[in-house]
């Protein structure tokens, strides 16, 4: 029996069995010793996702009676988590067999840590960088930016250091920081959700770190579409539910002011430029919500 940490893999498959596949045949070739493999499924409308406990009859499968989105969906895997550490690994990237070592490596040196994530790199440009850390966010306008995002990989961000903030796609939790902090605030449903329980996972005393030793290749928007009205939707509601949940006092009423002040009206007037009247339209759905559904009650 293995001695190395156990690390617990949760994948969320939506009617992406395609993805989920190629995923899983990468996870079977895994070099480390000690893991498992949870595919929750988001309740698929239009794929029977069962079958994969046929082809791939080494996994753990949960049938979700309802779509809860990423962080729902991620909740249910780690409900039956058996690991040392929780990795949350989007259903559409794929992983060379040694991925897993440098991030359970980097979690062994520091106690302090609670979140890893390797280097992102584009499965179809493969030298194109998506994730190598990032900026601090600023308080009061919720900005930060990607460091290497979009630049080619030619070794310049290979040095593990700690960072800002996390990429959803592969973002791994010690089992210490998720019983400190619970599990993820499902209210998003979509987008945010992983930056929120970054922010929380700090909150509570915790390091995030960057560790290229390891990387993941992204398939990037292959659920939602990369200029859907429901992603403009999702964006416009939970940047600012993000703002409400996790900026401190004395930041807070300046944070919310520039968000409706300057952000709102510059998106909206780029919307009406661009006639992009769909969009429009969500994206002031997103926002209504937050008067509509009263979200404060359930913080």
């Amino acid at each position: 029996m293995s001695t190395a940490p156990r690390v617990s893999i949760v994948t969320v498959n939506y009617n992406g069995l395609t993805y989920t596949r190629a995923l899983l045949h990468t996870l079977e070739k895994l070099t480390y010793p000690n893991y498992e493999v949870i595919v929750v499924d988001n309740a698929s409308p239009k794929e029977d996702a069962s079958v994969l406990q046929t082809e791939f009859p080494w996994i753990r499968y949960v049938a979700n009676p309802l779509n809860e989105g990423f962080a729902g969906g991620n909740n249910r895997g780690f409900e039956i988590a058996t690991g040392d550490y929780y990795l949350m690994l989007n259903n559409d990237t794929e992983v060379p067999p040694g991925f897993l070592e440098p991030l359970v490596a980097r979690f062994q040196s520091d106690k302090q840590i609670g979140v890893v994530c390797p280097k992102l790199l584009y499965f179809e440009q493969p030298d194109i960088i998506q994730y190598a850390g990032y900026t601090p966010i600023h308080p009061i306008t919720g900005r930060g930016h990607g460091i290497g995002y979009l630049e080619k990989d030619h070794g310049q961000y290979d040095r593990a250091c700690q960072t800002a903030r996390a990429h959803g796609a592969a973002m791994m939790v010690s089992k210490a920081a998720f019983d400190k902090v619970g599990p993820m605030f499902e209210d998003y449903f979509l987008y945010y959700e992983e930056m929120d329980y970054n922010a929380s996972i700090t909150r509570a005393g915790f390091t995030t770190w960057y560790e290229p030793a390891s990387y993941v290749l992204h398939k990037e928007s292959m659920s939602v579409g990369a200029d859907s009205p429901m992603k403009t939707y999702y964006l416009s509601r939970n940047r600012l539910l993000y703002v409400r949940r996790q900026t401190p006092m004395p930041w807070l009423p300046l944070a919310v002011s520039y968000h409706m002040l300057i952000a709102v009206p510059k998106a909206t007037l780029q919307l009406i430029i661009q006639r992009k009247w769909q969009h429009l339209k969500a994206y002031w759905r997103g926002l209504w919500w937050h008067w509509s559904s009263n979200p404060a009650e359930k913080f």
